[in-house]
C-alpha cells in the first residue's frame, strides 16, 4: 500500500505521532511530506500553494492507495491544485481543533483558523481525534459559528462531521513506561509544557505563592518547549522557586534521556493548562510513575477520571485548588504513602497500532470507516 502522509504543521506532537505510525506500520510504503511550525497564519492557509505550486508537486501526483493528512493541512485547496489527490481515501487526524483554543490578548481576530477546520473535516473521509474533547469541542464551535453566518448555509453540516469521526489518541512509545528509580527523598513536582500562556503560567505562579506559604520542602522541575517571547511569569516562577530553595530542573532537556530520569524521579506531574487536547505530556509523565495533579475538565477525564482539581474561571480559585492538591500530595509522602498513579498502558503504541492499521485499511479499501462507538 502506498500511503502520503502530510503534516502541514509540524509541531513536535505532530512529528512524534506521524513517525510512530510509520514505525507501527513498516510494511506499507510511506512517503511524508512536512512543512515547519511557524508563521502560523500562513502556514495554515499556505501549505497548499507550498506543495502544489512547489517541489512537492510531482509528488503529489503520484499514484497513491491512501493519504493521511492533519487537520492543518488545507485539504480543499490542495485537492483542487492537484486534482490527482481528490479521490484518493484521505484520513485527516486532529491533533487540535481552532475552536477551543484560549484566545490571547495580541491574537489577531479571524475566523479563517476556524472555517478550514471546517473545510478540511468535510473534505476527509475518516476523522480521526486524539480524545473525545477534541471532537466535542470542534462540533460546538463550528455549529455555533456556521449560526453566525447570514445565509445559504447548508444543513446536517456538523452531522456529517460526526458520522466520520472517530476517536485514537496518539499513543506513548514503549521506552516511556519504565519502572521508576528511586524518587527523590522531599515531593517533587514536574511541569512539562509549552511556554506559552495557553498553558496557564499564570495559574502555576499564584499556586506556587500560595503553597510556599505552607513551609514545607519540595523541589519542582519546570521543563518542557521555550520559545523566544515567553510569558513574564516564568522569570517570577524562578525567582520564587529560588528563594524557597525549590528550584529543580529548568527549560527545555536537550537529551531525551535526562527528561525521562527527571519523570522516574518525580512524584507528581501538574498542568494549569486552559486547554491541552490530549496531554502526551502528562501522560507521559504518568506512564513513568506520576500521580496526576490536574483540571478536572479538558482531555483530563477521559484517562483519568474525575480525579482532577476543579478548575473555576478565574485564576485565583485554580491556583487555590491545585495548591490544595500539592499539599495533599506532600502530606500523603511524608506519611510514606504512596500516591495513585493511574493505568494508562492501554495508550501505548503495542495497544493502539492494530487499531490505526484496521482503520486506514478499509479506508484504502473502499469500506466505511463503521459506526461510531456512543
Amino acid at each position: 500500500m502506498k500511503v502520503l502522509l502530510l503534516s502541514a504543521y509540524d509541531a513536535d506532537s505532530h512529528k512524534r505521532w506521524r513517525r510512530g505510525l510509520v514505525k507501527a506500520i513498516p510494511d506499507w510504503q510511506w512517503t511524508v511530506l512536512t512543512l515547519p511550525p511557524r508563521y502560523f497564519s500562513w502556514r495554515i492557509r499556505g501549505n497548499s500553494l507550498s506543495w502544489g505550486r512547489g517541489e512537492a508537486a510531482q509528488t503529489l501526483r503520484g499514484p497513491w492507495d491512501l493519504i493521511v493528512a492533519t487537520s492543518m493541512t488545507d485539504l480543499t485547496a490542495l485537492r483542487g491544485l492537484v486534482p490527482q489527490i481528490a479521490s484518493v481515501p484521505t484520513a485527516v487526524y486532529f491533533h487540535e481543533n481552532q475552536f477551543a483554543y484560549p484566545v490571547s490578548g495580541d491574537a489577531y481576530a479571524s475566523v479563517e483558523p476556524q472555517l478550514l477546520n471546517i473545510y478540511t473535516a468535510l473534505a476527509g473521509d475518516l476523522l480521526l481525534f486524539n480524545s473525545d474533547y477534541n471532537r466535542r469541542t470542534l462540533l460546538e464551535g463550528a455549529s455555533e459559528l456556521l449560526k453566525r453566518f447570514p445565509d445559504f448555509v447548508p444543513p446536517g453540516l456538523c452531522a456529517e462531521i460526526d458520522r466520520k469521526s472517530r476517536i485514537l489518541p496518539v499513543p506513548l512509545e514503549e521506552s516511556v513506561f519504565v519502572e521508576p528509580e528511586g524518587r527523590a527523598e522531599k515531593p517533587t513536582f514536574i511541569w512539562n509544557h509549552r511556554w506559552e500562556y495557553d498553558k496557564g503560567p499564570d495559574i502555576l505562579l499564584a499556586a506556587l505563592r500560595r503553597f510556599t506559604q505552607h513551609k514545607r520542602p519540595f523541589t519542582l522541575h519546570l521543563v518542557g518547549q521555550q520559545f523566544r517571547r515567553q510569558p513574564s511569569e516564568f522569570a517570577q516562577i524562578r525567582k520564587l522557586l529560588q528563594k524557597h530553595g525549590a528550584l529543580g530542573a529548568w527549560g527545555y532537556q536537550l537529551q531525551s534521556t535526562d527528561y525521562r530520569r527527571l519523570l522516574r524521579q518525580s512524584h507528581a506531574v501538574l498542568s494549569t493548562a486552559r486547554h491541552d487536547f490530549q496531554g502526551l505530556a502528562v501522560l507521559e509523565a504518568v506512564a513513568a510513575g506520576c500521580q496526576p495533579l490536574v483540571p478536572d475538565s479538558l482531555a483530563y477525564p477521559e484517562w483519568f477520571g474525575r480525579i482532577g482539581y476543579h478548575f473555576p474561571e478565574d485564576v485565583e480559585s485554580c491556583a487555590a485548588n491545585l495548591s490544595r492538591a500539592m499539599l495533599k500530595c506532600a502530606e500523603r509522602l511524608e506519611k510514606g504513602e504512596s500516591l495513585k498513579v493511574p493505568d494508562v498502558s492501554e495508550l501505548r503504541w503495542s495497544s493502539l497500532a492494530a487499531e490505526y492499521r484496521e482503520l486506514l485499511d478499509r479506508l484504502a479499501s473502499g469500506g466505511a470507516p463503521g459506526p461510531r462507538p456512543a
